[in-house]
């Protein structure tokens, strides 16, 4: 069977636990959750997180169906590439001295990547983009040292018609 990557977006009731048991969901049929974001929504009663994990498309179909079936879940979308906008963020310390400063910053530039942290020893900087676009960064600055990173995940938009929780659910929740 062919593994794809899949990004599901989710939009949840924001209620105590429901995390708990989406991801319970996950592991109990053996997927290895990717990335994970959650957050609240325009509309404080629901949250809307960005699952992305690799996988059977059959296997995937039932686990959709059964997060289809948790009362706190509104919706699920399983976007292909083309259908939504993918961002991530990452924050990455880099070692850069007197000698190394220029080379770094040039490299920071051409990414429009943001210092936003100059110490003597090194540099913080942050990135936003495609997962692609993040990990070339990645590669271009570990020459110099990368001491700490941190990266987000994926988060995803599903391109075209406006979508406002608590309107056109196929649920109705009070």
């Amino acid at each position: 069977m062919k593994q794809h990557r899949h990004t599901l977006s989710i939009l949840v009731e924001n209620k105590f636990g429901v995390l708990a048991r989406i991801a319970g969901l996950f592991s109990g049929r053996g997927f290895n959750i990717d990335t994970l974001n959650v957050a609240p929504t325009t509309d404080a009663r629901f949250s809307r997180m960005t699952v992305v994990v690799k996988g059977d498309d059959s296997v995937l179909t039932q686990i959709i169906r059964q997060l289809e079936k948790l009362i706190n879940v509104i919706e699920v979308q399983d976007f292909h590439t083309d259908e939504a906008v993918e961002r991530e963020l990452m924050l990455m310390k880099v070692a850069a001295d007197s000698k190394t400063r220029s080379e770094v910053m040039q490299i920071v530039d051409v990414f429009r990547a943001k210092i936003v942290d100059v110490q003597s020893d090194s540099l913080v900087v942050e990135t936003v983009g495609p997962q692609r676009k993040l990990d070339a960064f990645l590669d271009l600055l570990g020459k110099f040292g990368v001491l700490e990173m941190t990266r987000t995940g994926r988060i995803a938009m599903k391109r075209g018609t406006v979508y406002r929780p608590g309107r056109a659910t196929k649920r109705a929740r009070k």
